[in-house]
């Protein structure tokens, strides 16, 4: 009784044991007193066409009309006048009837014992005939049950024992998936097919799951890519400090030491916005941005790193565009996306920002003309730390950061973010639903290669 499947079983087992047994006494007693039908409607037209015979055929007709009647009843049946004289073979009934008057009931015409027999006795309403019939007396107080009852017992034992699978399987399926996470296999999930309120707790716990694979993911590539992405510049500033302690002309290291430490402010600064976008939904702000404004102001405050490269940044949008989001996370993705353009455009070019709004959202483009990528590394352009090292290398100052921050942040916004060569140059376009829900979780979306 330590299992819910077994408490369910036995619960409705014994439910339906006591509906099955008071049916079963219900029918015993319906048949057991001539009183209650059928067995009193049997017994009044026995008695009837008994009646009708004697009349009608004399002692013979009524002798045969009995035999008939025994090989339905299987039991001894008689027809006796006033005095107790049994019509058909003449024998003496009157005990029968003394013992029928002498019960409290008289009338009734309920069973009562003669001799290991049990007799049912009923006196017309003329007064003129009693009617008797007997029948062998059972010894088991269960002998209504027949044998047609037992395959009803197991269709309802089956049923329950479906029922209580039915009930109790999600509940394992669930047990065992939270056995599993629980033991570190965080790709454990319930199964949630079920509409019910089963259904609805395996895709709350799915939910849970899915959070917290995100969270101890999003840790884990953390502790990596920093111990990766901390190795280098810590040794070259160490390199710089022995250089700065034996050279006699120190600005040379010093200078290396300060890009060093620029390097490494940079990029605990870009790991803390990784955290952000990765971090608890329901910290983050939701509010209704006009986009087209929150454009123009990054455009702006880029123009003056584009005019330091020699470049340019050109906006063109086309009427207003509200979204429902995050305004800081929003501007994160952006701008990363416009300073990598920035950072990879040739001197003398200009880069185009676009933002275009339809029925099903908006669409934000940033296309450079610089060198392009390799079509086979599109994909990986958006993963961190990933850099092409033939043309986009540490020498241009980024640590590779920017762009994955830029798709968390707009997956976070339930929108798209992909890359595309543009013959010449990259373009980058996002792609954001016209009402979203930055709160909600969403599923990795797959980077569009050209």
């Amino acid at each position: 009784m330590r299992t819910l499947f077994a408490k369910i079983l036995l619960w409705f087992l014994a439910t339906m044991a006591i509906a099955f047994a008071a049916m079963l006494v219900t029918s015993a007693l319906i048949f057991s007193t001539e009183r209650q039908p059928p067995f009193g409607m049997l017994m009044r037209m026995q008695m009837r066409e008994a009646i009708f015979a004697y009349e009608h055929g004399g002692s013979g007709e009524l002798s045969a009309t009995l035999g008939r009647m025994k090989t339905v009843t299987q039991g001894d049946l008689a027809l006796a006048d006033a005095a107790g004289r049994d019509l058909a073979s003449g024998q003496d009934r009157s005990a029968l009837m003394r013992e029928a008057r002498q019960r409290p009931d008289f009338g009734a015409s309920l069973p009562f014992g003669r001799r290991g027999n049990i007799t049912w006795g009923r006196q017309s309403q003329d007064g003129k005939y009693w009617f008797f019939a007997s029948a062998p007396g059972r010894r088991s107080p269960f002998w209504f049950i027949q044998p047609y009852h037992l395959w009803i017992l197991g269709i309802v034992v089956l049923l329950c024992y479906a029922l209580a699978l039915h009930l109790t399987s999600p509940v394992r399926a669930l047990q065992r998936a939270v056995d599993r996470f629980g033991k570190g296999d965080l790709t454990a999930r319930a199964p949630s097919a079920r509409r019910d309120e089963l259904g609805q707790l395996a895709r709350t716990f799915n939910q849970m799951a899915d959070r917290i694979q995100t969270l101890v993911q999003a840790e884990r590539r953390l502790l990596m890519d920093i111990s990766h992405e901390l190795r280098s510049p810590l040794a070259r500033l160490s390199v710089a400090i022995e250089l700065a302690r034996s050279a006699q002309e120190s600005e040379g290291p010093l200078d290396r030491i300060q890009k060093e430490s620029d390097r490494l402010n940079t990029l605990v600064g870009e790991l803390l916005e990784v955290t952000r976008a990765e971090g608890d939904p329901s910290q983050r702000k939701s509010e209704m941005v006009r986009l087209d404004e929150l454009m123009t102001e990054i455009v702006d405050d880029s123009r003056i790193e584009a005019v330091a490269h020699g470049c340019d940044v050109k906006l063109e949008t086309r009427g207003p565009v509200t979204i429902d989001g995050d305004p800081e996370l929003l501007r994160r993705a952006v701008e990363n996306v416009v300073r990598n353009a920035i950072r990879y455009s040739p001197a003398g070019t200009a880069i185009e920002v676009t933002l275009d709004s339809a029925a099903g959202g908006s669409s934000i483009r940033v296309r450079d003309y610089g060198p392009g990528v390799p079509a086979e590394t599109l994909p990986l352009l958006f993963e961190p730390f990933y850099r092409v090292d033939s043309d986009r290398n540490r020498g241009s100052g980024g640590v590779g950061l920017g762009l994955a921050i830029a798709r968390r942040a707009i997956q976070l916004h339930r929108g798209t973010i992909h890359a595309q060569n543009a013959q010449p140059g990259l373009m980058v376009e996002i792609d954001l639903p016209a009402a979203v829900a930055p709160g909600k979780p969403v599923k990795e979306t797959a980077t569009r290669t050209a």
